[in-house]
């Protein structure tokens, strides 16, 4: 990755051609402030000339003193409100934010942040860094100790954000980037107009979320990998100008964009060469593109989706570019707008099978039609505004406010609610234009202590806060905590209307948590704490839903994440057919479900987010859609963290619904249990299999879907996740139950499957010898109390784990191993293989290699040719199965012959490789074979290749398509016999074979 961005930066960064300086000053007008003035908040900080040694004149470098503010306010307040007023402030060296820390600028104009002239560092890459840049702010997680590096935020970095406040790069910084924003949850850049001029970027690697922020300038306004933890992007109302590359440059980020606006770029967005995007845009504005709007790379990729929706352009002579290709999609005129441009895997209807295609509805237009309106209510004026605690609450925690809060409710339209924790004993009632504003989720909470009497018992769902019927309310920068024993809570009611609006609420409870230091203590649980019954808290999933939107309810919805795992669902949407917009909303670790609509209708949800943890979550229900209609869900991400050790059968279950359509969906986890269908329509007993898919349309579906199961019988079942598959010379079958840690054999002469081994290893992958020995790749964990030369057995990761996230959060610390037996006596027969040096074997019969290999660092196409230092030799010596850090996940071996074409998958990039081997065992020469791949491939006898992907997908020796093989459920693993007349496929639940003949 650093060797890429410091190539492609090296060649643009002095790119200065005409068109790039044409463009390099804006006249944009001035945007306004959006906090005119000086908020009251006790337990914030003032970064003010009387607290701190500062002028705020832009003469003063106050790098150093910002510096330690923002660090003294990590260490007394944990997280807060960081308040900087109207002035300019010169820097001139990185400034670190600390998680939990917002910077908000007030003021008649925004504060104006300057990177001093010629800035030491800032003239040369860093190529020790990610971004081959150096920053003037980067938010990171933690502050440093002394002599410690810097750590980047990540998927645990919480509630930081900047907000109203601009940004400068003066001259002489050409690598400098005025924003690093690695992190997650809660976390944004809004209000924020950034003047790049001649630097670098004015953001490097995106997390959850922006709004109305503008770029001006730069080689790229923003350039990004892949957000923080892999989930999608969220960015409205942006303005991008002048860039001298493209306004952004990507990869994997998700992009998930509404209503942007470039002008006078050379290209909008630009893929990164041999990566996918997942992009979805709508409402936007191109003007003035010289080159492409969209340089797209991997079009024939499943993991590749772009769908754009209402894009008018003028000026934009080529709307998508195809890399490698001489292909293009050209405009219509002058100025036109792009109704619909849809590309990749696509399924019309429940159905279809699911292919490669392009959807593309371009119109003329005479002229360009006015700026689409945003949907995101201003505030009233800040004049208008009343302080809470002015109003007499206390905000400590202990005394009950709700008297205040709802006093202050009944007599003021807009209410600015300052930190404070707001203990709460009855349900706050909106009034019809009531405006309640909060500036941070964490430090701004309405709570219920445990059994708060008006909530506990049965009884029917009891809000914590209820909207009008309605209404325009709004409601941002608030936590809402139900405690952990209160039955009958439900943390908001929301019935507003289609004007209505919430934004950055965190619905608290479990993941996200955190303490003030120095103020109040909450009734903070540990989520895995002392309550636990067999791993399991008797109070989870006991209350009602955390956001319940229902009778009437619509509007906005805008950087939401419910994480409580004592509520019974994240999010439930019910009765209801006014508009609705979801941006960017964040629901996880909940016991049942995660996210419910009932009779839903007229809904949008943008870069929506569900998330399953391993001891509440393996048997949740991410989504219901039941009864809903006119829907539309972009980039949709379903995860599974890499704790999960068990498949669940379906991500999406769909009862009676129709006019539902899902674009860019990416169904996923670092582990093989990823959930095994994307979609289950009950009614019509359908699946759809692909885990990865630019569009599902679901139309009304009444009709029962057919597997062509000629010839395919069901030989076993009742299985937790079968794999591993393998045969013998006599064509009996064995493979795995891995987990059950469980050996199966299928007999090819008794037509029988019996359990072959229940041993105290777990298996992972199978093959046998030229002997026929059973060969069993396995996980060995140390055992406690074992000593070697004295001390306790451990283990480390070897190096090339280092490519994939898998190896990460607790998939170290073990052995993978592989032990024979001999198939006539396994019990007597067991024997752990020794390892000698890979090529010392010079005539090898066959190597064994991870049938296919998830490498999320994108280093897949190094590493499977890296050649391995040590191999495990097999019992008849010439067999031999390099040691691989791959081997602990995969789910089968692929077997590479001397002189014979191997075949492995790229799992993560969804694409089979083509390999050659030489007599010690040894691939090399890789070359892309199909853009198709899952979980491992076999051939026949004639060199067709059969992929398992969501099916089967038969290619010829030369990657031309034969022919699909639809499976009853999605394969795990699969191999053919040696006479070539029967396939064998594993699945999660079954062992299932096909007569080829």
């Amino acid at each position: 990755m650093k060797t890429i961005v410091a190539t492609i930066l090296s060649i643009i960064l002095f790119y200065t051609d005409n068109y790039g300086q044409k463009h390099s000053s804006s006249s944009y007008p001035k945007s306004k402030s959006f906090y005119a003035k000086q908020l009251m908040d006790s337990n914030a900080v003032y970064f003010t000339p009387e607290n701190f040694n500062l002028k705020a004149d832009g003469l003063m470098d106050v790098s150093d003193v910002l510096q330690q503010a923002l660090y003294d306010t990590k260490a007394t307040h944990n997280f807060g409100i960081f308040f900087l007023p109207e002035g300019k402030y010169l820097i001139s060296k990185t400034i670190y934010v600390p998680q939990g820390i917002r910077i908000i600028g007030y003021g008649a104009n925004r504060p104006l942040i300057i990177l001093k002239k010629n800035s030491p560092g800032f003239q040369q890459p860093d190529s020790t860094d990610k971004g081959n840049a150096k920053y003037m702010f980067w938010f990171i997680h933690s502050v440093p100790k002394p002599g410690e590096t810097v750590h980047d935020a990540g998927a645990g970095t919480f509630y930081s954000a900047m907000s109203n406040v601009d940004l400068q790069i003066d001259d002489g910084n050409p690598y400098a980037v005025a924003l690093r924003t690695h992190y997650a949850q809660h976390s944004f850049i809004a209000h924020v107009d950034i003047h790049i001029n001649n630097g670098l970027a004015g953001m490097f690697d995106v997390g959850n979320e922006m709004e109305d922020v503008k770029f001006f300038g730069g080689v790229y306004g923003i350039y990004t990998t892949k957000p923080s933890p892999g989930w999608q992007f969220m960015m409205t109302d942006t303005y991008f100008e002048g860039q001298r590359k493209a306004a952004i440059k990507t990869q994997e980020a998700g992009l998930t964009i509404v209503r942007l606006h470039a002008k006078h770029v050379p290209s909008v967005i630009e893929i990164n060469p041999n990566y996918i995007e997942k992009l979805f845009m709508e409402d936007c504005r191109f003007e003035d593109v010289q080159e492409q709007a969209v340089f797209v790379s991997l079009p024939d990729n499943a993991g590749n989706q772009i769908s754009l929706i209402n894009i008018d352009c003028s000026n934009v002579p080529v709307l998508i570019n195809y890399r490698d290709s001489s292909n293009k999609v050209e405009g219509k005129g002058t100025t036109y707008r792009v109704k619909a441009f849809k590309q990749g895997l696509q399924m019309d209807s429940l159905h279809a099978d699911p292919v490669i295609k392009t959807i593309s509805n371009i119109e003329a237009l005479k002229t360009l039609p006015a700026h689409v309106q945003k949907d995101i209510p201003d505030f009233a004026s800040i004049d208008t505004w009343v302080n809470l605690k002015s109003l007499g609450a206390l905000g400590d925690g202990t005394t009950d406010d709700t008297k205040a809060i709802q006093d202050a409710i009944d007599k003021y339209e807009t209410i600015y609610v300052p930190q404070g924790w707001y203990r709460v004993s009855e349900t706050l009632k909106l009034k019809s234009n009531t405006v309640l504003i909060g500036l941070t989720p964490i430090g701004t909470q309405f709570i219920l202590t445990d059994n708060t009497p008006a909530f506990s018992g049965f009884g029917a769902p009891k809000a914590l806060l209820e909207s009008s019927k309605g209404g325009n309310n709004i409601v941002t920068g608030i936590g809402l905590t139900t405690g952990f024993a209160n039955y009958r809570a439900v943390a908001c009611k929301w019935m507003a209307g289609e004007h209505s609006y919430m934004n950055d609420v965190k619905f608290i409870g479990g993941h996200g948590t955190m303490q003030w230091i120095w103020k109040y203590k909450s009734e903070t649980k540990n989520i895995y704490g002392e309550n636990l019954v067999n791993g399991f808290d008797p109070l989870w999933a006991t209350q009602y839903w955390s956001l319940w939107i229902t009778d009437g309810g619509g509007g906005t919805f805008k950087d939401i994440w419910t994480a409580n795992t004592w509520a019974n669902s994240g999010a439930y949407i019910s009765n209801t057919s006014t508009p609705g917009r979801i941006y960017a909303m964040s629901v996880e670790h909940h016991v049942r479900n995660e996210i419910r609509f009932n009779n839903v209708s007229n809904f949008k949800v943008y870069a929506l987010q569900l998330e399953e943890e391993s001891r509440e979550s393996s048997g949740c229900q991410p989504m219901e859609l039941e009864n809903c209609k006119n829907m539309v869900f972009a980039n949709l991400y379903m995860f599974r963290v890499i704790r999960v050790n068990v498949p669940y059968p379906y991500s999406i279950r769909n009862w009676g619904s129709a006019n539902i359509e899902f674009l860019n969906v990416h169904n996923y986890s670092q582990i093989k249990y990823t959930t095994s269908n994307t979609l289950y329509d009950v009614n019509t007993n359908t699946t759809v299999r692909p885990w990865e898919f630019n569009r599902l349309y679901i139309d009304n579906p009444t009709s029962v879907a057919a597997i062509d199961d000629d010839a395919l019988h069901q030989l076993a079942t009742g299985f937790e996740f079968a794999e591993g598959i393998c045969r013998d010379s006599k064509n009996n079958i064995y493979f795995c139950d891995s987990r059950m840690r469980r050996i199966y054999k299928y007999d090819a002469t008794t037509k029988q499957t019996v359990l072959f081994a229940d041993y105290p290893w777990e298996p992972l992958s199978l093959a046998c010898d030229k002997n026929d020995h059973l060969l069993v790749v396995f996980k060995y964990n140390p055992q406690k109390g074992s000593l070697v030369n004295g001390k306790q057995e451990v283990f480390t990761n070897p190096p090339d784990a280092s490519g994939t996230s898998f190896s990460g959060w607790g998939n170290s610390g073990f052995a993978t191993w592989v032990y024979s037996v001999d198939v006539s006596n396994p019990d007597e027969s067991i024997h752990l293989l020794d390892t000698v040096k890979m090529g010392s074997i010079q005539h090898v019969y066959k190597a064994l290699y991870p049938g296919h290999r998830w490498r999320d660092h994108h280093d897949f196409n190094s590493i499977t040719v890296a050649k391995a230092e040590q191999c495990f030799v097999a019992p008849d010596g010439v067999t031999i199965i390099p040691r691989v850090y791959d081997l602990a996940r995969a789910t089968c071996l692929s077997e590479a012959f001397p002189n014979k074409p191997a075949y492995v998958t790229d799992e993560y990039d969804k694409r089979t490789v083509r390999l050659d081997t030489d007599a010690g065992g040894y691939v090399s020469n890789l070359k892309y074979f199909v853009e198709k791949g899952e979980f491992g491939t076999t051939e026949d006898s004639k060199g067709n290749v059969y992929i398992a992907d969501g099916e089967i997908y038969v290619y010829d020796a030369q990657g031309k398509f034969i022919k699909e093989i639809k499976t009853p459920e999605r394969p795990t693993s699969i191999v053919i016999s040696s006479d070539d007349k029967m396939l064998y496929i594993t699945s999660a639940g079954s062992l299932v074979s096909k007569n080829l003949q």
